[in-house]
């Protein structure tokens, strides 16, 4: 009698397996490279007889897109931690016409010390208030947003207050070392700082983990109050380090400088893949953002468009960057 051989049954391929690696693959971690790349290829093509892509206007981007990219440092450790910090244009400004009044008065050091005071000093009461007292932190940034707008108007009487310290102007925007602007440079190192504390270090796991979840982190062992206070800390002594850069670029300070700059840091690090809910962030990525909005602002003033123009489409730029928020 033959044998019977046994039947193989060829089971189908499930779908999940299908196409594993690319059904995997989060895409949302890479839009905003991608995003940077699409957009510099459409200015470069559509630009590229008015200059977009000549040396002096790419550094010119860098240079104009480091100040917000030094402050979205800062911002990526708050919204990382579920929170946020309004006030930061504000504290720049504040910071601005403090260290240019200081440095006129006392000298270079006494003038970079009260810079970034100032930003000690809000940053102590803004985290004082939310870690402390519990305030919600958009109520008492929003608030400080107008008190230290109001305290830089003030003190100054609306008029800018001049710099003739041409050592501050090099050091804080107005010089270079070779061909890369100073500005450029202090962009860098507050990235790779921010990058390596917040991806390598163990209170960087801490700011993560209290804005993932801030019950489960205090059962761990985390002093969330802590972590709450020292990112607000943090992001306005950065904001006032801005306001220098802003100080030393333009050479004088003013209550304006930093005005509307909270959205735009907001906007960069949401677009660079950080969660606006908190527990997720990447700094990398917020310095990406910071350039794809500069990459833009500087396309749209080449293209001719007016101020208002290039005000809606900065708008829709915050609104795309609010919707591409996900909660994890």
């Amino acid at each position: 009698m033959t044998k019977t051989e046994p039947s193989v049954v060829l089971e189908p391929t499930p779908r999940s397996a299908r196409g594993g690696f690319f059904r995997d693959l989060d895409w949302r971690r890479y839009v905003i490279y991608i995003g940077f790349v699409v957009v510099f290829i459409f200015f470069a093509v559509l630009l590229g007889n008015q200059g977009f892509l000549s040396p002096n206007n790419l550094l010119n981007i860098l240079s104009q897109t480091a100040t917000i990219a030094v402050i979205a440092v800062g911002m990526t450790f708050v919204i990382s931690a579920a929170e946020i910090d309004l006030s930061v244009g504000s504290v720049a400004g504040l910071s601005s016409v403090t260290a240019a009044m200081t440095v006129s008065a006392f000298g270079l050091v006494p003038g970079i010390l009260a810079g970034l005071l100032v930003g000690v000093v809000v940053g102590s009461i803004n985290g004082a208030l939310v870690s402390l007292l519990g305030i919600p932190s958009f109520l008492v940034t929003l608030g400080m947003l107008g008190v230290a707008a109001g305290t830089a108007q003030y003190i100054t009487n609306s008029a800018p207050e001049p710099i003739l310290d041409d050592t501050f102007n090099n050091l804080f925007g107005s010089g270079s070392i070779g061909p890369v602007p100073v500005l450029v440079i202090w962009a860098v190192v507050a990235v790779a700082v921010g990058a390596v504390v917040l991806g390598r270090t163990r209170y960087g796991r801490q700011v993560l983990a209290t804005g993932g979840n801030r019950s489960a982190a205090q059962y761990t062992g985390i002093r969330t109050r802590r972590i709450t206070f020292t990112v607000l800390l943090v992001s306005a002594v950065v904001a006032s380090l801005a306001g220098m850069l802003y100080a030393g670029r333009l050479q004088s300070g003013r209550f304006q400088w930093g005005e509307g700059d909270e959205l735009s840091a907001i906007a960069a690090v949401i677009l660079g893949g950080t969660s606006l809910f908190g527990g997720a962030g990447t700094v990398v990525g917020t310095a990406f953002g910071a350039l794809l909005i500069g990459l833009i602002n500087n396309g749209l003033v080449l293209a001719g468009l007016d101020s208002s123009q290039q005000q809606i489409i900065r708008g829709a730029i915050i609104i795309l960057a609010v919707a591409l928020a996900k909660k994890k």
